[in-house]
């Protein structure tokens, strides 16, 4: 259907004639003063015009200005029908949080400030050239969460509220760096299951089962449509954007027991207040930023990290965190150190032994009651302080001793007729129910700087007595996500297959997620049979024997971009001392020693692996930034100071090039 020029410039009657030139403006006067006519910047006077044109009232300017973020997306009608959808659940109902915050600094005096960066969803992008955008996603906002930070210069604190995977890493980022503000993080909450069907992680399997005849078309379509159970508030297991939530509070960013809440529900609603409240106070206190954010606080959200059993994605954000904080960077025998020390504590969504959704972590105490079970075991520093005004160790003692906590804990025992102490668990509960420790780092010949495995969500009956996970099999080789699903999808792997997809790290997809290909196995019956080891990295949500951020990367002459159909490959992992590798062993027809597998492959060519056709630019300069400030192992920050150091270098170079030709 075409329009004419008339139709598309349509003007109702009498719309033109009603065009006003002129108005009155805002009565009353603005509270200037001699010294600040004399002194203040204009950008200061100009702001307080700005401020009663857009209808606050003169007489209220004096009052101190506060700063909230927030990832918002889409729009709703007041009774909230979807006039434009957002790109997920985890940003449809933060703008609640941010009515509810902005009211209480009303309601004190202050003057709230509202800015917005939205986010993408690694759901909907899985597969897709969308994914390409994700991880560097998270660098672009904290950017310009940053620039909107300075660009009110007026602000004397600064909230943050957001949910998700790539949005709230960037959200903590940003206000990581905010040194001497206070600033405080709300966390946008998780949605709930449905009372029959599957979570948000398992349906999206739906394909790979179907083409598996696994399912049928009308369970496809109808599990699908009850995943995501209520509107708001990030999936229902401790994937990525769970796990963000969880150290954000253990950071003491957030307020103890605000992770996890249920998205949409009052509970959640007052956490926005007092949050407010507690902004407030800290502006109040001079309590800023780097009183909260130091390296011991960075040690307890590891901590926190490794009890709770959390996504592999936040190794890539806490560094970058740290980094932003100016506090130590941990490097990969920290993180070795912390997950050999730290029991996994909770049984949870996607890492079991028993499936509990996150809403049921959040009852059973969440983060705080987590806390106090590693407190026991000494494996936190109390006297940080948080965002409350209070340490750490003075938080956990009222909430042991809290109304609140009983009343969380009677709730879950009434509405779901679980006791808190199965979701939730002390050392010698979680010893005894199987639950084993979270990150393994192996390495060898094929990753000899190193690579992740969730060793947690390795299948219980892969492993042996002595907690060995042990798979010597023949390599098929993908040299793309896609080409590996269709794979899968057309029957052609098999129980016993090790699955390589190479080319798929920071310089060939932007480090895209691949977890098509994890859902896929964990969920079809011979999945469990089958390792996949890669240079990209996984979902939060990934589960089973799946090896990823192996480096170098293949596009960086990794050993990883060498391996050809047919390989043979051994992989061992020790889920209780946490150690491992990844060899290549030669072939069937000539197996060869680690060693002499490693000179093998130093001397192969790369297979033909390169860059996706439709990597955009923004991702290829991310990508080369991050790769000089220290990779993804370095939390694929920018490193200022050492990219000017290598462009000044170049230049140098290529002037001097110049000059001898």
């Amino acid at each position: 259907m075409t329009y004419s020029l008339d139709e598309l410039l349509y003007t109702a009657p009498n719309n033109i004639e009603n065009i006003e030139t002129k108005a009155k403006g805002p009565e009353g006067k603005l509270p200037l003063t001699d010294y600040m006519l004399r002194h203040s910047p204009s950008g200061d006077l100009f702001g307080l015009s700005q401020n009663v044109g857009m209808g606050w009232s003169p007489n209220k300017l004096n009052g101190k200005e506060v700063l909230l973020l927030s990832t918002q997306g889409g729009m709703k009608a007041p009774d909230g029908f979807p006039i434009a959808l957002g790109y997920h659940t985890g940003h449809w109902e933060v703008d609640q949080l941010m009515k509810e915050a902005a009211m209480e600094i009303n309601r004190a005096g202050g003057i709230p400030f509202a800015a917005y960066v939205s986010d993408p969803c690694d759901g909907r992008s899985q597969g897709t050239t969308g994914m390409f955008d994700s991880f560097p996603y998270r660098n672009d906002a904290a950017i310009v969460y940053r620039r909107l930070i300075r660009s009110l210069p007026t602000r004397k604190a600064v909230i943050g509220i957001a949910t998700c995977d790539k949005g709230l890493p960037a959200m903590m980022l940003a206000l990581s760096s905010m040194h001497d503000l206070p600033t405080i993080i709300i966390p946008g909450g998780v949605t709930l299951p449905p009372e029959y069907g599957e979570d948000a992680g398992k349906i999206q399997t739906i394909g790979a089962r179907y083409s598996n005849n696994e399912i049928s078309l009308e369970e496809a379509a109808e599990l699908g449509c009850r995943a995501c159970a209520t509107p708001g508030g990030g999936c229902q297991f401790l994937g990525t954007a769970a796990t963000a939530q969880v150290v954000a509070e253990a950071l003491g960013l957030s307020l103890p027991h605000s992770a996890l809440a249920p998205s949409g529900q009052e509970v959640w609603r007052e956490l926005a207040k007092n949050s407010a409240r507690a902004a407030i106070h800290m502006e109040r206190a001079k309590l800023t930023t780097k009183d909260i954010l130091t390296d011991k606080a960075i040690h307890n959200a590891m901590v926190v990290h490794a009890a709770f059993g959390g996504s592999t994605n936040l190794l890539l954000h806490i560094p970058a965190i740290a980094h932003a904080a100016k506090c130590k960077i941990p490097i990969v025998e920290d993180w070795i150190k912390v997950n050999r020390q730290t029991p996994r504590l909770v049984s949870v969504l996607p890492n079991g032994p028993d499936y509990h959704p996150t809403i049921r972590a959040y009852l059973a105490g969440g983060v705080p009651e987590v806390m106090l079970e590693l407190r026991k075991l000494g494996l936190l520093y109390e006297d940080v302080m948080t965002v409350t005004g209070k340490t750490l160790g003075e938080n956990l003692d009222w909430w042991e001793q809290s109304d609140r906590r009983k009343k969380m804990k009677d709730r879950l025992l009434l509405a779901d007729h679980i006791h808190a102490d199965e979701v939730i668990m002390s050392k010698e509960k979680a010893r005894k129910k199987g639950l084993t420790s979270t990150i393994t780092f192996p390495t060898g010949n094929i990753a000899p700087e190193g690579s992740i495995i969730k060793s947690t969500s390795i299948d219980p009956e892969k492993i042996d007595e002595d907690g060995i996970f042990y798979h010597k099999g023949m390599a098929k080789v993908f040299t793309s996500e896609r080409d590996g699903i269709e794979a899968i999808r057309q029957g052609r792997i098999n129980a016993g297959d090790i699955m390589v997809v190479s080319g798929c790290g920071p310089l060939g997809t932007g480090m895209e997620e691949t977890y098509q290909l994890t859902s896929a196995l964990k969920h079809l019956s011979f999945g469990k049979h089958v390792t996949l080891i890669t240079d990209a990295r996984f979902s939060g949500v990934s589960t089973g024997a799946c090896i990823g951020h192996v480096g170098p990367e293949g596009l960086a002459d990794g050993p990883i971009g060498k391996l050809r159909d047919g390989d043979i490959i051994e992989v061992k992992v020790d889920t209780v001392q946490l150690v491992g590798h990844v060899h290549f062993l030669g072939t069937e027809d000539k197996p060869v020693s680690p060693e002499q597998g490693a000179v093998i492959l130093n001397e192969r060519e790369r297979i033909a692996i390169k860059p996706a056709e439709d990597l955009p630019d923004d991702t290829r300069l991310w990508a080369a930034l991050q790769k000089v400030s220290g990779g993804t192992w370095n939390g694929s920050i920018y490193d200022v100071d050492k990219i000017i150091e290598v462009l000044e270098a170049g230049e140098k170079a290529l002037a001097l090039d110049r000059v001898k030709n």
